[in-house]
This record gives C-alpha cells, sequence and structure tokens, in this order.
C-alpha cells in the first residue's frame, strides 16, 4: 500500500511512517520544517519527502494518515478531503495497522507515561516476550522507541491529547486496551480541555474499553483516578502504591531506599514518583508472566533510563548537569525532590523554561510557585512564546520569580528575558560558591534555547578554577 504522511517530521509521525515501512509499506510524506534528527532518520530510512505541502504530493496514495498538528487550509488536507481518499488519523493508523489482534498495555496518566511504558516493554522483553512498542521519547541507551514486536502484547503510552483536526477525542481511546496503567491525573494541556473535569472524562471512556479479561491498574493516591474507578463495572481493577501494604517492591524485594532487610532491587531509577512508576510495570509484568518473577526483578537492573529524564548530561567531582522533561508544577516538585534526595550533598539550581501550551498560561500561577522547594537557586526565562497566549491568561515569570522565594523558600531565585540571559546569571551565581558541589537541573519540555553545551561549557570551566 502506498501510504502518505501529512506531517512526516514529528518524532511520533516519522517512527510511525517507519513501523509502516518495516511492515511493507511504501510511504513518502511532507512537512513544513523537515529538521534534524527526524530528517536525517527519513532520509536513512529511504522515504521521499516533500519539504512544504503540495496538493501535487498526494498523487497515486492509497491511504492519507494526518498529524495532530495538520488543520483545515492545509492544502494537502483540502485534496485530500475533495478528491475522497481514504485517510486517517495518527492513533487510528496505530490502532488498524499495529494493534488488532494484540493484548495492548496502555500506559496513560499526566505523569510517567514515557519511564513505564520504556520499562514495561524492557522488562517483557528481557523475559522473552517480543512486545510491540509505540512511546513518545527515546531511552537511555539508544532505543528508538518503536518497534512492530513479533509477540502477542504491544505496550504503548497512552496520550490524552486530541487525534486530529477531524477527531477531538483522545488518542488512547484508539488504542484498544486489555491492560490499562493510570499513573496519575492532574490538569495539564490547558490549550484543548477547559478544566479537570473534562480530562476526567475521557479518562472514564478509556477504562470502558477494557474487556472483562484483562485488568485496570491505577495510582491510589490519586483523587481523580479512585473517583473514575469508582464507575468501574465490568473490568478488574487494582490500585497500587509503594507505599501501600501490598507493595510489589516492599513484600518482594524491597524498594531501593529501604532500610528493610529485603533484598533490593537495582534500579537507576531515583525519587518516590518513579519507585511508583516501577511498582505499576512490575505489577503488570507478574499478572502477564507469574510464573517469571524472579527474572521479572532481574530486568529491572538493565533499565538504561529515558533520555530527558533525569538524564546526566555532565558529571565532575564538584558538579553535575542534568537534564528533565519536566514542565507541569507537580512533576518540577517531585523532581527537585528526587534529585535532592539522590545527592543531599550537592546544592540544587533549578532552571525552568515555561513552553508548554499549559505551562505558558497562569493556570498554575501559585502552584509553580510552590514547586521549587528543595532548590539552593533557581532561574527562570520568560514563557517560551509571548505571543501564544495573550496577558491575561499569561504565566506572570517576573511576578512567579517573587513568589517562588517566598513560598518554595528558595533565598536566591532570578528572572531572565532569555536563555541567554539565564546564563550570564547563572554563572554569576555560581562563582559566588566555589567550593560547593553544585547539581544543575534543566527543566523544559523543549529546547531551552540550545542551552546545554554552554551550561556544560561553564562546569567544565568551573573544573580548572
Amino acid at each position: 500500500m502506498k501510504i502518505f504522511l501529512i506531517g512526516i517530521g514529528g518524532i511520533a509521525m516519522g517512527n510511525l511512517a517507519r513501523m509502516l515501512q518495516v511492515s511493507g509499506h511504501e510511504i513518502s510524506g511532507s512537512d513544513e520544517n523537515l529538521y534534524p534528527p527526524m530528517s536525517d532518520a527519513l532520509n536513512e530510512w529511504g522515504m521521499k519527502t516533500y519539504q512544504g505541502f503540495n496538493k501535487e504530493n498526494l498523487k497515486g496514495s492509497d491511504l492519507v494518515i494526518v498529524g495532530n498538528a495538520i488543520s483545515r487550509g492545509n492544502p494537502e488536507v483540502e485534496e485530500m478531503l475533495n478528491s475522497g481518499m481514504e485517510y486517517m488519523s495518527m492513533p487510528q493508523a496505530i490502532s488498524h495497522f499495529f494493534l488488532k489482534g494484540k493484548k495492548v498495555i496502555v500506559v496513560s496518566g499526566t505523569h510517567g507515561k514515557t519511564t513505564t511504558t520504556f520499562l514495561i516493554h524492557h522488562i517483557l522483553t528481557e523475559i522473552g516476550l517480543n512486545p510491540g512498542l509505540f512511546v513518545g521519547g527515546i531511552r537511555r541507551d539508544g532505543h528508538p522507541g518503536f518497534l512492530v514486536g513479533t509477540g502477542e502484547h504491544f505496550v504503548i503510552e497512552g496520550d490524552e491529547y486530541d487525534s486530529a483536526f477531524f477527531d477531538k477525542s483522545s488518542k488512547f481511546l484508539h488504542y484498544r486496551p486489555y491492560y490499562l496503567g493510570m499513573t496519575s491525573l492532574d490538569f495539564d494541556h490547558a490549550d484543548i480541555f477547559p478544566n479537570l473535569e473534562a480530562i476526567e472524562i475521557m479518562f472514564h471512556r478509556l477504562t470502558r474499553l477494557v474487556p472483562s479479561n484483562g485488568k485496570i491498574f491505577y495510582y491510589s493516591k490519586s483523587k481523580s483516578l479512585q473517583k473514575i474507578t469508582k464507575k468501574i463495572q465490568h473490568s478488574p481493577t487494582e490500585s497500587y502504591s509503594v507505599n501501600s501494604k501490598d507493595s510489589v517492591m516492599e513484600l518482594v524485594k524491597g524498594i531501593p531506599h529501604s532500610k528493610k532487610n529485603h533484598k533490593r532491587i537495582e534500579t537507576s531509577l531515583i525519587g518516590e514518583h518513579n519507585f511508583h512508576n516501577l511498582e505499576l510495570a512490575l505489577r503488570i509484568a507478574l499478572t502477564i508472566a507469574p510464573d517469571k518473577s524472579e527474572e521479572i526483578f532481574q530486568a529491572v537492573k538493565t533499565f538504561s533510563g529515558v533520555k530527558r529524564r533525569q538524564d546526566i548530561l555532565f558529571q565532575s567531582d564538584q558538579s553535575i548537569l542534568m537534564e528533565d522533561f519536566a514542565h507541569h508544577p507537580v512533576a518540577i516538585l517531585e523532581t527537585i525532590k528526587a534529585v535532592k534526595t539522590a545527592y543531599p550533598k550537592h546544592s540544587i539550581l533549578s532552571l525552568f523554561e515555561p513552553r508548554s501550551a499549559t505551562s505558558h498560561r497562569n493556570i498554575f500561577q501559585q502552584e509553580f510557585a510552590s514547586s521549587f522547594t528543595n532548590s539552593k537557586a533557581s532561574f527562570v526565562t520568560e514563557v517560551y512564546n509571548l505571543k501564544k497566549v495573550n496577558k491575561e491568561e499569561r504565566l506572570d515569570v517576573k511576578k512567579l520569580v517573587k513568589d517562588i522565594s517566598k513560598k518554595s523558600k528558595v533565598k536566591n531565585s532570578f528572572y531572565a528575558k532569555d536563555s541567554d540571559g539565564l546564563l550570564k546569571k547563572l554563572d554569576q551565581y555560581i562563582k559566588t560558591i566555589p567550593d560547593e558541589k553544585i547539581l544543575i537541573l534543566a527543566m523544559s519540555n523543549g529546547s531551552f534555547g540550545g542551552i546545554y553545551p554552554k551550561l556544560k561549557k561553564i562546569l567544565e570551566e568551573r573544573e580548572t578554577i
């Protein structure tokens, strides 16, 4: 089949293109801006791509797959609709081509989806089940986050964001869950959801898709998930928490920081939020393969972690540079807490770029101010795109910086107009604490203005002083 992808340059769309190609289809596609690393990957895979949109690009295609960033008015979309061509959204295509007949493990939630999805896939792979995979990230050892798989299971990250301009329901509603994991539920995606209740509706719909011989796992401390699971009638449910009496890690092996005399799990993951992710992954794996518990726990030991999740980019005796995807107040709070627990002798210098659709807005103005606890100093740039929302709705970063000092009790809190301004203030501040061990934690769901090589240089120069 000849398949054309509109918006092929996105990571998820590009990965889907490769899976379709590996499955024997002839793939081509277009995007407004094709740039590395995906442009390089598409070229390496030998796919025909077009820079920009033109209705002529679709000629000869049997099916068109439309990315969720594509809207009406796009010349290729108009041609697709006018000509009556067959078309699908990205999640529809994933479901149609790869999820039929599979026992699909969907990992959903506001936080922890990517790490948990990778964890489950890694464990099931290590015990020989050869599952498929589709997740929006890259593993620290270079695994690209997609695999067709030959086994009966398929592990997929269940994103609650909408599917396409013609389908405003959440992506995860297309994913045919057999096992469903729900890690958390907080308000997010303020660009498409008006409130938390609107997101809860989507999660409730998701739970209704799980068959009676499948299973739903949910984090027991989430009030929203408690509310949703009370409505479930036909599918078995199981709540989890590392602090519960029936915690798999506590009873079977002991959590990594436990003082009890259990045989401990060896893992590179840090922080209680990641131990909850691990708890969920282990419960699902043990449900699937209860006779392979020793192999399952051994598999955790070899999990490398995920890029951009507490990812160490530089480390010396005196300095550490760590990158993280955190952009929600809950994620920022838990990430800083985890880092401080793991590196108690280091002063944590927290850097934050408000870049996501939600963090651009003032919805979490107060919550962000309380999220930087455990930092020695905080540095916050102006929102990434001032034109994205009007001033009345926009996060007031200057006020936020002042409030961080009060609510997070961070004495040194700095505002910067952009990443270059942040670098200057950070460099100046670091020179005032020459004898302290420091850990720079840079948090953004984007590129942070290409700041990382410059941060590394600052720390390298610090080592020579």
